[in-house]
């Protein structure tokens, strides 16, 4: 839903024009640092990027799904890492808060996550409990009117950097499964928490991404998300839920841009006395491209739509995000071929591409959970419509 075409068109005007015009120069800079400078990231809070989910009354520009699926296409289209920077806060790190949140926690911490003073992340994975999310063994004891929390998540985007942490942990020992896990807000500098170095990767680089361990970390039992034990995982669920329609719309802005390299890239490369452009096999790599982010970017505005007029997306959400997601690491590939050569040396923009959009088809569910999710839910449906 579009609440104010020529508003949000306005806005999505100037955020095109601040990320072709301030974060893409400097694309290769980035990578090779592996840091976005402050002072850019200081622009990203003007322009207003860190509070694009966050509702108006705490200060963001509460997007709807279909605005912020087309804001996800535009910013996606330069380096991946820009935006993980202000993605937290505009997705993840912030939704648990806007779903389930207190009125005092969204308050507390809205407004500063959406200004962009406070970088938040989603603290729920861990070693053994990645695709299975319910596996968690991080645990959080009660002590009187505080819980002491112990540890250890992993793949954390932003961990190295963040002030705010969503950390998920089992308040109920006796409970099985998603069942007695709590969300806990959890902020940098208590005691008993840290956050290794970040991992080097391979790709993304300029986005931290760590470890976040929690060795008896006390927090008060006011840090439960929504002050309720055991509806942590439900509350991850509905932030996941709606994340998986983001993540399609940045897989969607890569695909863009790759698609216009490589157009650019086959009228300017020659081999026997003729752009590759002329040539039928190299036209079949743009074309099965660009139909893929046709379709892909269909599917995620319709699902968008869906969302906005109330309707359960559950399975449209995890729909957008396989096949996005999978569409993105086709044309990165394809990217690569077009550039021969040239697309296998570092600095390279379908180089750099092809490694940055590796990771979409592995968090925020599995290619192969996803397929799982998408199976059940069909066979369900049919069941209840037989």
């Amino acid at each position: 839903m579009i609440r104010n075409a020529q508003q949000f068109q306005s806005m999505l005007a100037e955020v095109r024009r601040f990320v072709r015009t301030e974060c893409m120069p400097i694309e290769q800079q980035v990578d090779r640092t592996d840091e976005i400078p402050e002072a850019l990231v200081q622009r990203m809070r003007e322009v207003g990027l860190f509070g694009h989910s966050i509702p108006e009354a705490y200060g963001g520009a509460g997007l709807t799904s279909e605005e912020l699926s087309l804001v996800n296409i535009e910013v996606s289209q330069v380096a991946t890492v820009f935006r993980a920077r202000f993605g937290g806060n505009a997705g993840i790190a912030s939704e648990s808060l806007v779903v389930d949140g207190t009125p005092e926690q969204k308050a507390k911490y809205l407004p500063r996550m959406a200004s962009g003073e406070v970088t938040g992340c989603f603290a729920l994975t861990e070693p053994d409990a990645g695709s299975d999310a319910t596996a968690q063994k991080t645990v959080a004891v009660r002590d009187g009117d505080h819980f002491i929390i112990t540890g250890l998540k992993c793949f954390i985007t932003n961990a190295p950097i963040a002030d705010l942490f969503t950390v998920f942990a089992r308040t109920d020992m006796n409970a099985k499964g998603a069942a007695g896990i709590s969300a806990f807000l959890v902020e940098r500098g208590l005691p008993g928490l840290g956050t290794p170095a970040a991992y080097r990767k391979m790709g993304q680089h300029g986005s931290p991404v760590g470890e976040v361990v929690l060795d008896n970390c006390r927090v008060p039992a006011s840090a439960i998300v929504g002050g309720v034990e055991g509806q942590g995982f439900k509350t991850a669920m509905k932030t996941l839920n709606k994340q998986r329609i983001n993540l399609a719309g940045l897989c969607i802005g890569p695909a863009i841009r790759l698609v216009d390299e490589m157009v650019a890239r086959a009228r300017t490369r020659k081999q026997f006395g003729q752009p590759i452009a002329d040539f039928q096999l190299v036209q079949q790599m743009i074309a099965e491209s660009n139909v893929e982010v046709h379709a892909a970017r269909a599917l995620l505005l319709e699902t968008a739509r869906k969302r906005d007029e109330g309707i359960d997306v559950t399975m449209e959400a995890s729909m957008c995000k396989l096949f996005a997601s999978e569409m993105c690491g086709r044309v990165a590939d394809r990217a690569v071929q077009v550039f021969g050569g040239g697309g296998y040396i570092a600095d390279n923009v379908a180089e750099r591409f092809y490694r940055d959009v590796r990771l979409f088809r592995l968090y925020e569910g599995t290619s192969q959970i996803h397929l799982v999710n998408i199976a059940k839910r069909t066979m369900a449906m049919a069941a209840r419509e037989a």
